[in-house]
C-alpha cells in the first residue's frame, strides 16, 4: 500500500510539473502573442474580402479553407524555420523583423494612398471574376493563403523575437500555442463578421420582439461602417507597428536617433499632462512610430513599382 502511494504521489508531483509546463507555454504563447497585434488587427481586416461575393452557405466553409491554410502556413512551414532561426541563426531574426516591419509599413502607405487618389478598378475586377466563375472560390481561397502567409511570417517573426531565454521543446510548444490562438482568435472573428449581416436579417424578419427586430436592422446598416473601421485600425495598426519595428531594429543595428528622438518628444508630451502622463507619453510615441512607417511605406511603394516588381516579374518568366 505504501508503494501505491508513493507512486500516487509521484504521479501528482510529474502532473503538476505538466500542469505548470503548460501554464507557462499558455502564458508564454499570450505575453508574446500581444505583441504581434498589428499584423493580427491586420489579418483579421484583410480576410473578410476574400468571402465577399459568396452565397451565404459558402462562407464558412471559405473561411474554414483559409483558417486551415494559415494552420499549416504556421505550423508545417513557419514553426520549423523559427526554430532553425532560433538555433542556428539568430542574428538574423533583428533584420528579418525588419524586413516584415518595412512590408507592414509598405502595406499600408499603400492603403493610405490609394484612399488619397483612388483609381476605378471596380469594372476591371468584375470582368475577372466574371471570367473566372468556375475557379473563382479556388483563386480567392489560394489568395488569402498566400497573403496570410505573407502575416503569418510577421507574427511568427515578432512572437520569436519576443520570446525568453527557452528551452527547444518550450519555444517549439510556445511557437505552435501562438500561432493556434492566434488563428483560432482572427479566424474566429472573421466568421463572426461575415455571418453577422445574415443574424441580423433573421433578427429583423424573425424577432418576435420589436426590440429584437431593430437590433437586426441596426447590425445590418451597422456592417458596412465596422467593415470600413476594421480597415481603417488594421491600416493604422500596420503603420504603428510596421514602423516601431523598424525603429527598434535600428536601435539594435547602432541607428539610437530616431528612437531617442521619439521617446524624448513622448516623453515632452506627457510631462505636459500630467495626469495622464503614461498614457500621453504611450500615444504620442505610438503616432510617432506610426508616423515613421507611412514615411517609409510611402517611399517603398514606388521602389516597389519601379524595381521590386520589376525584377520579380523577369525572374518569374526566367524560372
Amino acid at each position: 500500500m505504501s508503494g501505491l502511494l508513493a507512486l500516487l504521489d509521484d504521479v501528482a508531483a510529474i502532473a503538476k510539473v505538466a500542469a505548470a509546463s503548460v501554464d507557462d507555454v499558455i502564458g508564454q504563447a499570450m505575453k508574446a502573442g500581444s505583441k504581434a497585434a498589428g499584423a493580427v488587427i491586420d489579418d483579421a481586416a484583410v480576410t473578410p474580402k476574400y468571402v465577399h461575393g459568396f452565397s451565404a452557405e459558402r462562407e464558412l466553409p471559405i473561411v474554414w479553407r483559409i483558417a486551415k491554410g494559415s494552420i499549416f502556413n504556421k505550423i508545417v512551414i513557419l514553426l520549423p524555420v523559427a526554430l532553425l532561426l532560433a538555433q542556428f541563426a539568430p542574428w538574423a531574426i533583428a533584420p528579418l523583423l525588419m524586413l516584415g516591419g518595412a512590408y507592414l509599413c509598405f502595406e499600408g502607405a499603400e492603403k493610405v494612398w490609394h484612399v488619397v487618389n483612388p483609381h476605378d478598378h471596380h469594372a476591371e475586377a468584375l470582368v475577372a471574376e466574371k471570367q473566372a466563375d468556375a475557379h473563382l472560390e479556388e483563386t480567392k481561397v489560394r489568395g488569402a493563403i498566400k497573403t496570410d502567409f505573407i502575416l503569418s511570417a510577421e507574427i511568427m517573426t515578432i512572437i520569436l523575437s519576443a520570446l525568453p531565454e527557452l528551452s527547444f521543446i518550450m519555444t517549439a510548444a510556445t511557437l505552435a500555442a501562438a500561432g493556434l490562438m492566434i488563428t483560432a482568435a482572427v479566424y474566429g472573428g472573421v466568421a463572426l463578421i461575415v455571418k453577422a449581416d445574415d443574424l441580423g436579417l433573421h433578427m429583423a424578419a424573425a424577432g418576435r420582439l420589436a426590440a429584437t427586430r431593430r437590433l437586426g436592422t441596426g447590425i445590418v446598416n451597422a456592417m458596412p461602417t465596422l467593415l470600413k473601421l476594421l480597415t481603417a485600425v488594421g491600416t493604422a495598426a500596420m503603420l504603428w507597428v510596421g514602423g516601431s519595428i523598424v525603429i527598434h531594429g535600428l536601435e539594435e543595428l547602432g541607428m539610437h536617433e530616431p528612437g531617442h528622438t521619439i521617446e524624448a518628444i513622448a516623453a515632452r508630451a506627457g510631462a505636459a499632462l500630467p495626469a495622464i502622463e503614461s498614457s500621453m507619453t504611450w500615444t504620442v510615441k505610438a503616432m510617432l512610430d506610426g508616423v515613421s512607417g507611412l514615411i517609409l511605406g510611402l517611399i517603398l511603394i514606388p521602389v516597389s513599382a519601379w524595381l521590386i516588381a520589376p525584377v520579380a516579374r523577369r525572374f518569374a518568366r526566367s524560372a
